[in-house]
């Protein structure tokens, strides 16, 4: 049992390791074919084994629907050129050493070509091979050559548009992610395949070359040989030498004619998916052309003396096709009216597979646009490095706020600038620049010691003044304390600000129930109940939205829930609940605004502008509403002056006010007075003292 479970084991590997053996074997044996002499009856069997491999090479060429199905054409038209190259080799051998026996000498193919084909007339066919040249050579070779060369260079060019199309399309919900990777794939192919055409298209040519040299070497040197070393005239030499080397001439040419012509129709052809005699009968199937055509032939006909016959019989094919083009036409139109008028369920269902919700996508919750010059700068395989740091931009920020920060789907905007950018989120323009692919953004930090040649314009994350300067200024403006950052920086940053002031906007009830269930894994019994039992999950998205909104980060999710839980029962109250949550967070409020420091220097109101604040509030009922309008201006100046003097003198700038107030107030200085923050007197740890640097309203 052991003997024939090896046995088999061995027959498995043994047809193994025979699986693809045959080119290897090709390529060896053509290499065999330039060193050792071969025998006539061989070389026939050889010479019509590659005209066979041609046909069904051009054949394939052919029938294929689209270039990319017949991937390993270049590789294929390489093998084919050595071996009618080696063949070459060959029987130049055996005409040059037994061509003076005979026209069978060096096989019956090469007789067959230089007799029956040219009639035995070597000066005929001298002709026919020169033209053969020409044809193969100057027309088909050296057109394919540059259509290959001109596709590999398109194809390479487009590729970054092509894969952010599909970076779009995936990001769109257009396709799936097996549907991009496939699209990646193929232009992946598709630019291997134009890029080795483009190679390949070389071998035909210089195949070309290879027939004219070797014609000449061989009827100079079967002179040579006839003449001296077997004492033939000069006319039996050049007529028996010359016949043998046009056959073999044309039994090499007409192979590389074959692959000449396919290699052509690969390039020519539309990276579509089509039958290629159905585009002919398609786009060469117009009536009213094969009307006129035939109208012409007809009248050609007839002219006196002229071939009646052919002319007027290919008129007649012509109106035949015209008519029976037009007649195909007028039944397919008739048909698709009947359709069209066969009643509403029909419509209805084709309505139901032109549309459907699939058609409906979603907004991007981050996104990009770039200028089609800024394409290189999102474009890894361009050294763009915007990709790298937006990446980081998410870890970082992630990191801060505690939830992951969802995608930025970038996509090329044609209708914006070149040189611009849009940042939107849910699908609404929030910040926008230009650029200068290749240069550096000098910063005025806010005092340089002078001026830097260059282009003014403004940082367009936080609006500083800033010039775009050449890289080799970039030693100069630091040396003038500018910053220095290049133009992905620059993205990224206005990026990070957009998404750190807007980060509400980024928590949906996706990312909560996946905060939820994480904290479920180390503290299941702290979450098991909490959703819908004591909160509803609306409820818990909404405290979290409002912590972010007023810059406090949700890294601590146990805290956060754990004081949900405690005050969940006694009220539903989103605001009730943010106040109660941040009061639990205080130390890490107080951490985030200034560190490890003892003191903390705060900004408080006179007791008799809060006092006046909270009448007002409690009489309007509402958050805010109710503050006069011009005690809202005066209270924002005077906000707005404590906070400028706190920023002077490098210090955190803090609003400590009662709870009543802080959320309105919170509301009230987040897009007026960015960077103040507001605090109630409950969010002071109480091993911290504060320190009150202003009061408002004395």
């Amino acid at each position: 049992m052991e003997f024939k479970a090896v046995l088999s084991q061995l027959n498995k590997d043994k047809k193994e390791y025979a699986k693809g053996v045959g080119t290897p074997l090709l390529v060896l044996a053509a290499l065999g074919m330039v060193i050792l002499p071969l025998p006539p009856f061989l070389l026939d069997i050889l010479f019509s084994f590659n005209i066979a491999l041609s046909l069904v090479v051009l054949l394939v060429t052919v029938y294929t629907m689209k270039p990319l199905e017949f991937g390993m054409f270049p590789a294929v038209l390489l093998i084919a050129t050595i071996m009618r190259l080696a063949l070459n080799v060959a029987s130049t051998r055996v005409v040059l050493l037994e061509g003076h026996n005979g026209g069978d000498a060096a096989g019956k193919v090469i007789e067959a070509f230089g007799s029956v084909v040219i009639g035995g007339n070597y000066a005929v066919g001298l002709v026919v091979f020169l033209i053969l040249i020409i044809i193969n050579f100057v027309v088909i070779t050296k057109g394919a050559g540059r259509i290959s060369e001109v596709s590999a260079r398109f194809t390479l060019d487009a590729m970054p548009g092509k894969q952010m199309a599909i970076d779009a399309d995936l990001n769109a919900g257009f396709i799936s992610a097996e549907d991009a990777r496939a699209r990646r794939e193929e232009v992946t192919r598709e630019a291997d395949f134009y890029g080795s055409m483009d190679g390949a298209s070389k071998f035909v040519k210089g195949d070309a070359i290879a027939g004219i040299v070797i014609l000449a070497i061989n009827i100079i040197g079967g002179l040579f040989v006839g003449m001296i070393q077997h004492d033939l005239t000069f006319g039996r030499a050049m007529e028996v030498y010359t016949l043998l080397t046009i056959g073999d001439g044309l039994v090499a040419q007409l192979p590389s004619l074959l692959l000449s012509i396919g290699t052509a129709i690969v390039v020519t052809r539309q990276n579509e998916s089509h039958n290629m005699g159905d585009q002919f009968k398609s786009q060469l199937g117009n009536e009213k052309s094969l009307f006129i055509a035939s109208g012409i032939l007809t009248v050609m006909g007839l002219v006196p003396g002229m071939p009646h016959v052919a002319f007027l019989s290919l008129g007649a094919l012509l109106g035949y096709l015209a008519y029976y083009t037009h007649k195909q036409k007028s039944e397919a139109a008739e048909n698709n009216a009947g359709q069209e008028a066969s009643g509403t369920d029909i419509a209805n269902k084709q309505e139901q597979k032109e549309l459907g919700w699939d058609d409906v996508q979603p907004v991007d919750v981050i996104g990009l646009e770039v200028g089609y010059r800024l394409i290189p700068l999102v474009d890894q395989s361009q050294g763009g490095e915007l990709l790298s740091r937006i990446k980081g931009v998410r870890k970082k920020l992630s990191q801060e706020l505690g939830f992951l920060v969802p995608p930025v789907h970038i996509r090329d905007n044609l209708e914006l600038d070149p040189n611009a950018y849009n940042i939107t989120l849910m699908g609404v323009g929030s910040g926008e620049g230009e650029l200068k692919h290749g240069d550096e953004l000098a910063i005025n930090p806010g005092q340089v010691f002078g001026p830097i040649k260059g282009v003014e314009t403004k940082d367009p994350a936080f609006g500083l003044d800033a010039v775009w300067i050449k890289p080799e200024q970039k030693d100069e403006a630091h040396s003038l304390g500018y910053t220095v950052v290049d133009a992905a920086t620059v993205v990224a940053t206005h990026i990070s600000q957009l998404l750190t002031n807007n980060a509400s906007l980024l928590l949906g009830h996706e990312e909560v129930q996946n905060l939820l269930d994480m904290l479920a894994k180390s503290h299941p019994r702290l979450v098991e109940g909490l959703v819908p039992d004591v909160l509803p999950l609306t409820t818990i998205v909404k405290v979290l939205q409002n912590l972010l909104n007023e810059g406090v980060a949700i890294r601590d999710m146990r805290s956060i829930v754990q004081t949900l839980v405690e005050y969940g029962p006694r009220s539903q109250d989103p605001d009730v609940l943010t106040a109660a949550v941040r009061i639990s967070l205080r130390r890490l409020i107080v951490q985030d605004a200034v560190g490890n420091a003892d003191e903390i220097p705060v900004i408080t109101l006179a007791p008799e502008l809060e006092q006046m604040l909270h009448q007002s509030l409690q009489n309007a009922g509402d958050e805010g509403a109710g503050i006069e309008p011009g005690l809202a201006e005066r209270l924002q100046n005077s906000l707005r002056e404590a906070h400028q003097t706190q920023e002077m003198l490098g210090d955190p700038s803090i609003l400590l006010t009662s709870g009543m107030l802080r959320s309105v107030l919170s509301r009230f200085v987040k897009h007026t007075i960015p960077g103040l923050r507001v605090m109630s007197y409950q969010e002071v740890p109480d091993e911290r003292q504060i320190k009150i640097v202003s009061s408002v309203g004395q």
